[in-house]
């Protein structure tokens, strides 16, 4: 069974590095998802991550190939190196990194250099091959060319490959190194024989491959690049929380290789770089845990995303391009430069800045003025002369002027729309998140009022200064005003009903088509009539759909930030009916429901009546029918929540004292209850793989069995040229370190 086994560690040693200043403690980590084993190694001189990755006897070939991954955060940098048998069958080479006296099974590099401001630092290790091999394609430098490899077309760029050098090391080795764009950075990888030492490694230098026999080879990755300043655990977690350092050690150490003074980074090894969306909601979503004050996780996590404001709209960075991939792009522009880059793809990552500010400022209201105060500039040099405040005022100004023609006229036209020519804006961002759709459902229902909510209060507590462009004291009424409006009059849009009749139809059809899934429809658990109320993922999607009508979890982003307090008997009825239908897609097993043996997935395609939609959002699709750990992390604080609104003595909700008209429905109030418990219940059995990305399953007919299936071992969907590739771990899949079971919530008639 391909399940993903968590087997972790973290242990402390003492090294001496002869050759540095004195001895660094280093932490170690071991994390197995078949096919592909990973390590980590941090000291206080460097951070890497490495994949090895063997494959399974029932692997597909086609997608999992032996290879190795070595990753670190600084400047997002790498080396992949690809194997293939020499004389085997495809399948019968199997990798493995082993302990040795070399390392257990990492140890670190450290030289200093006189030709480099930067010590040469990496690990080392020994490789163990179970027959004869080539490695056919070194690729160093950068993640992100590594990437467009993995996950693109199989591209490789002239100006980066042909720089690749391959020579003799040590006698019987090899060395392949690579000068950056930069002219000043060097990565080198070598490999020469351990116990075999008669063995001597074969160079094509032409064809830049190197080939050798059976046995044990001692291998070392290194570069000189500018660190980063990794938080230790105790600086990652506030003092109330120290505890959890002993009582979940594998994902406080997780936890703590993702996070720097700088920033923290989204997820190891495809992401180790600053991405706006995903440390903004892990800072949500950790709050509880995350530590607090100058040189903290949570103002490394606001300061990293102010630092990178586009400064003349507000936009919020969705992703860096840093290191050798910077240097790459910009010449591509015919710059000569290092100097990063920032992307704004996105329309929904602005509106978390004030809603993750609001929420820090009310918890500690003494950072406001020292870190507002703050000169910008030590990343994007575009920033410079601008302070923390000034960048405050600009992202807030840009959501309320894009938000206000809605709050005067509620039409379709000025709902917010993904940004011209992108077909990605927010946090389904690949070929198929959202169908194709223009106006997603989470931005424009439960995003845009949390912001503008937060906007009001940091307002009225005077973190945004009156100027002469615009009047930031009327912004205290006028943002919550505007508020009302999106919460109330959004859901509309996207509300969708068939009967259940119906339901069962597209049930039947679904199992009849669906090249994943062929099993029952279990719709038993529809109602005998009536309706089946549902919410689009987005407008406006491919094939000239008005609406993608697949069941999601972007419903809980709605739970999650909104009271959704209402003015009206029609907009009470209206958000009982959401949230009925929403406990009602995770009550009822996939397909009539969201919920698998392998919990909740993000997209269900099976109620949309679409032969497109069905071929869009499958089991191998990276925002199909998948599980994401941070979607059940918010969805199960979002539905905790709302049900503790229901208790005035346990919740007194911003801006109202109303209690909402569900909590008195004697079905609505248990049905969410229900729902909440079930979803908590399938947590609680993935627990193995909660702190990764991303994962999947495939379905035994025979058997009538799910299987848990890492994603990238799963061929791509139609349209898409490569599978996607989970990364172990993910730093918003970390929050279950504060998003816990309510036992006080369990079901009345448990």
């Amino acid at each position: 069974m391909l399940a993903l086994f968590i087997a972790a560690c973290a242990v402390w040693l003492q090294l001496g590095l002869a050759q540095s200043s004195g001895s660094c403690p280093a932490v170690t980590q071991h994390l197995t998802d078949p096919p592909y084993e990973n390590f980590f190694y941090s000291d206080c001189n460097s951070d890497t991550q490495v994949v090895v990755t063997s494959p399974l006897p029932d692997s597909n070939l086609s997608i999992i190939g032996p290879r190795l991954v070595v990753a670190w955060p600084a400047g997002n940098s790498g080396i992949c190196t690809f194997f293939q048998p020499q004389n085997g069958a495809n399948g019968s080479l199997a990798i493995e990194l082993v302990n040795s006296t070399i390392g257990t099974p990492l140890a670190p590099v450290f030289r200093n250099a006189s030709d480099s401001d930067y010590p040469v630092v990496g690990v080392q290790g020994v490789l163990a091959f179970n027959s004869s091999a080539t490695l056919t394609i070194p690729i160093l430098g950068s993640i992100r060319t590594i990437r467009d490899f993995t996950e693109g077309p199989s591209l490789l760029r002239p100006v980066i490959q042909d720089a690749v050098n391959v020579t003799r090391f040590n006698g019987t080795g090899a060395s392949f190194s690579r000068l950056w764009l930069d002219n000043v950075t060097t990565t080198t990888f070598t490999m020469m024989p351990s116990s075999n030492t008669q063995t001597n490694i074969t160079i094509d230098s032409r064809n830049k491959t190197i080939s050798f026999g059976a046995g044990f080879y001692i291998f070392s990755a290194s570069f000189n690049y500018p660190q980063l300043t990794q938080l230790a655990p105790d600086q990652v977690l506030n003092t109330a929380s120290q505890s959890l350092i002993e009582q979940q050690p594998d994902q406080t150490t997780s936890l703590s290789f993702l996070s720097y003074t700088e920033k923290l980074l989204a997820g190891a090894w495809r992401f180790l770089t600053y991405f706006g969306r995903d440390s903004m909601i892990s800072a949500l979503l950790l709050e509880p845990v995350l530590s607090q004050g100058n040189g903290s996780a949570t103002e490394a996590v606001i300061g990293a995303v102010l630092e990178r404001i586009n400064r003349t709209d507000g936009s919020v960075c969705h992703e860096e391009t840093i290191g050798d991939y910077a240097t790459y792009l910009n010449l591509e522009e015919n710059i000569t430069s290092t100097d990063p880059g920032f992307t704004y793809p996105m329309i929904d990552t602005d509106f978390y800045l004030p809603v993750l500010m609001q929420q820090y400022f009310n918890s500690s209201p003494d950072r406001v003025q020292p870190l507002l105060s703050r000169k910008a500039g030590t990343v994007d040099p575009e920033n410079a002369n601008l302070t923390y405040a000034n960048l405050t005022l600009i992202n807030a100004e840009k959501i309320m002027n894009i938000t206000a023609p809605f709050a005067r006229n509620q039409t379709i036209g000025n709902l917010l729309h993904l940004k011209e020519g992108e077909i990605v804006g927010q946090w389904r961002d690949s070929t198929y998140g959202l169908g194709g759709g223009q106006i997603p459902f989470d931005v424009n229902t439960a995003l845009v009022p949390a912001a503008l909510r937060a906007i009001a209060q940091l307002a009225r507590s005077g973190v945004y200064p009156n100027n002469t462009r615009v009047n930031t004291t009327a912004w205290r009424t006028l943002a919550d005003t505007n508020a009302q409006v999106w919460e109330e009059k959004t859901l509309q849009f996207f509300e969708s009903n068939i009967t259940a009749d119906e339901a069962r139809d597209r049930l039947q059809n679904f199992v009849d088509t669906a090249t994943f899934f062929n099993g029952p429809t279990n719709d038993s658990s529809l109602p005998e009539d009536g309706n089946i109320t549902s919410y689009a993922i987005a407008l406006q999607g491919y094939n000239n759909l008005s609406s993608v009508d697949v069941l999601h979890s972007d419903t809980a982003f709605r739970l999650f930030f909104l009271n959704a307090s209402s003015s009206s008997p029609e907009a009470e009825a209206q958000e009982t009916r959401f949230i009925n239908a929403t406990a009602d897609s995770l009550v009822r097993p996939f397909p009539a429901g969201l919920l698998t043996p392998q919990s909740m997935v993000v997209a269900n395609p099976a109620l949309s009546g679409s032969d497109v939609l069905t071929e869009n959002f499958t089991n191998a699709a990276y925002h199909g029918t998948v599980v994401w750990s941070f979607q059940l992390a918010m969805m199960a604080k979002g539905l905790e929540r709302q049900l503790a609104r229901c208790n005035s003595t346990k919740y007194v909700a911003p801006n109202t004292t109303q209690v909402p008209q569900w909590c008195d429905d004697e079905t609505v109030e248990p049905n969410v209850r229900r729902a909440y418990n079930a979803l908590w219940d399938s947590i609680e059995n993935n627990a193995a793989q909660l702190q990764s990305e991303v994962w999947s399953w495939t379905y035994n007919n025979d058997t009538d069995t799910y299987t848990t299936t890492p994603l990238g071992a799963l061929p791509p969907p139609p349209g898409v040229s490569s599978g996607t590739e989970s990364n172990v771990r993910q730093l918003w899949s970390l929050t279950f370190l504060s998003v816990t079971r309510d036992a006080s919530l369990a079901n009345d008639d448990s």
